[in-house]
């Protein structure tokens, strides 16, 4: 209890941390919201126009540790802001409908390519010198040097363009069809998701496998592991009980990391697939100079790498005694 404790007051300061970061970054920018939207639409207003701009958008002029105190007050409150981008829409409205996108289909991708990269490195170094292992990791280790926008655009032009299997942009059919949960609308999201999601996951699934293939190989010659063969246990049961447990480990905290990050997007993806989702939100918010938009964004990502840290701190003393 009492580490559990000391873990979660070092994430309360982290937490702490980021926030306040994320509060001073965008006010060491030059210029403000009401400035970038004044300039986006080519507008030239008075001294009041220009400030009650500012005050829509929640700029203030006091001091600094005032605008602080403000702007965690506006945290609790849930508000993050107006969206220049979006604009009237709130930074929240924003982030509440293109996080389900994101975590859909990046979260989905990540679990699946963690999943099979693992079980692949798993069989591959208990089955070492076999077929596996000689063909599959250099194969997987050549679609993860690809560059990632490539290897995309290549997955666009052959299985949409060309043999015309998957929809090449959008989230759904927007055309004809109404977001709701109905059966033609969730088959079209499966369609649409399917090849960006398979981008992701032959891109990054040869990790997985290498950090676990090389990890076990190291295992296996534990005595443990060694014992556990001696008394004649079943393959399996030491395969899997004794080295893959152990072994697992370092692929713990990289999937922790890669589910903190999904909140990120993957940019790449959703801007080659015209696919709606945090990671185009904060590209737009970048060329559009929303400052808002993108401290809202930033603060999501950096919340859920704590909360996926901390809950790989918990599973790393349940998989290893010896970590506490």
């Amino acid at each position: 209890m009492r580490q559990l404790l000391r873990r979660i007051s070092f994430y309360l300061v982290a937490l702490w941390a980021s926030v306040t970061l994320n509060f001073l970054i965008p006010r060491l920018i030059p210029g403000n919201p009401a400035q970038a939207l004044i300039a986006r639409f080519q507008g030239d207003v008075d001294p009041q126009s220009m400030h009650a701009l500012e005050i829509l958008f929640g700029i203030s002029h006091e001091s600094l540790w005032t605008q602080y105190w403000q702007y965690l007050g506006n945290l609790l409150h849930g508000d993050l802001g107006l969206s220049i981008t979006f604009y009237p829409t709130s930074v929240s409205q924003v982030i509440a409908e293109d996080l389900p996108w994101t975590l859909g289909l990046v979260g989905l991708s990540v679990v699946i390519s963690a999943a099979l990269g693992t079980l692949l490195g798993i069989i591959a170094a208990w089955r070492r010198g076999s077929m596996l292992d000689t063909l599959v990791p250099p194969l997987l280790t050549c679609l993860h040097a690809i560059p990632y926008f490539w290897l995309a655009l290549l997955l666009l032009y052959l299985l949409g363009f060309i043999l015309n299997w998957f929809p090449v942009s959008g989230g759904y059919d927007s055309a004809s069809l109404t977001p709701g949960p109905t059966l033609d609308f969730l088959t079209s999201v499966v369609s649409h998701g399917t090849l960006p999601a398979l981008t992701i996951v032959l891109s990054s699934m040869a990790g997985w496998m290498l950090r676990m293939r090389n990890t076990m190989m190291t295992t296996l010659s534990e005595d443990y592991v060694l014992m556990a063969e001696a008394k004649g246990l079943p393959q399996r049961r030491v395969m899997l009980r004794y080295a893959a447990r152990n072994a697992i480990l370092p692929n713990v905290t990289g999937f922790a990391l890669s589910l903190g990050f999904v909140v990120a997007g993957a940019l790449f993806t959703e801007v080659v697939f015209s696919y709606p989702g945090i990671g185009f939100a904060l590209l737009q918010g970048i060329q559009n100079s929303d400052y808002a938009l993108v401290q809202g964004l930033f603060l999501i990502i950096a919340v859920a790498v704590l909360i996926a840290n901390f809950f790989a701190d918990v599973l790393y003393t349940v998989l290893d005694p010896r970590t506490r």
